[in-house]
């Protein structure tokens, strides 16, 4: 059974990852003053905090319509006999419903919705080791296995500047926002029961990195491989300086620098950074 793998913009794949292993990509939208945008498609990352930096209203983010979900069944119906789809967290966006809505509508071929309930490139772990598996002719059931092998494996922490982005959103309560507003706090957040809730209230951003290097390095110290991402909201040098730190620090860590793009960054905000692992299996 051949089986093709889709993903949405949030995985932050390259156009290289995603050529590898023909994933196909649905894009999520974000919406400006001057017009709506496909993350990925029609504006980059850069281009969108640009953008932000000299606008008054805030932005808004839009799930794919599932049109485009139909469209694209349809056409992988003709080569392929089933589909994986990997999608953000439902807790944060109607996404992967949207994808299990469109594989109803579709004959001639099998839609396997998978809700990763995280986003940006652990979402994007899933969609690879997918990818990797079914080039390989493993079945359907057993790339569903191994994600949920992986997704009690992973871990995704994350620190902005700004919780205001979020509360905005509807992405974070207005009482975790406010806590977070009053003490001046750079909390570590969490994806939680497929929501991002606060982890722990930490007073400086550089302690806050610590923390989160602190949770690596309990996994990291058992010795075992892992994959792990510093992701940046347009701070790339920032991550990468983080990131380099890490390398040094866990040889047994293979380390890769990815971005939060367009919708993210609307809820995250400039200047926040992340750091998502997982072990190798």
């Amino acid at each position: 059974m051949s089986i093709a793998v889709v993903t949405d913009s949030t995985a932050y794949l390259s156009v290289e990852e995603r050529e590898r292993y023909n994933i196909r990509m649905i894009p999520l939208s974000v919406n400006l003053e001057d017009g709506s945008y496909e993350e990925e498609v029609e504006i980059t990352s850069s281009e969108f905090y640009d953008k932000v930096r000299t606008t008054k209203t805030f932005p808004k983010t839009t799930q794919p319509p599932v049109g485009k979900f139909v469209e694209l069944f349809e056409e992988l119906a003709k080569d392929y006999d089933e589909v994986i789809c990997i999608h953000l967290s439902s807790g944060i966006s109607g996404t992967y419903q949207g994808a299990i809505q469109a594989g109803q509508m579709v004959e001639g071929i099998k839609v396997h919705a998978f809700d990763s309930e995280i986003s940006c490139s652990p979402q994007g772990y899933f969609v690879l080791k997918a990818a990797e598996m079914a080039a390989q002719d493993a079945t359907s059931d057993q790339i569903l296995s191994t994600l949920e092998e992986m997704k009690r494996l992973m871990h995704a922490y994350f620190i902005v500047d700004d919780l205001a982005h979020l509360q905005r959103g509807g992405r974070l309560s207005a009482a975790a926002a406010l806590v977070g507003g009053l003490l001046q706090v750079k909390p570590v957040l969490c994806f939680e029961e497929k929501v991002i809730v606060p982890f722990e209230k930490i007073r400086t951003k550089k302690k806050a990195l610590r923390r989160v290097e602190d949770l690596l390095a309990e996994d990291a110290m058992k010795g075992d491989k892992y994959i792990a991402t510093v992701i940046h909201a347009n701070c790339e040098e920032d991550g990468r300086e983080w990131m380099n730190q890490l390398a040094e620090n866990y040889p047994n860590v293979e380390f890769n620098l990815s971005y939060f793009g367009p919708v993210i960054g609307t809820h995250l905000g400039e200047g926040s950074l992340g750091l998502g692992w997982v072990k190798k299996i």
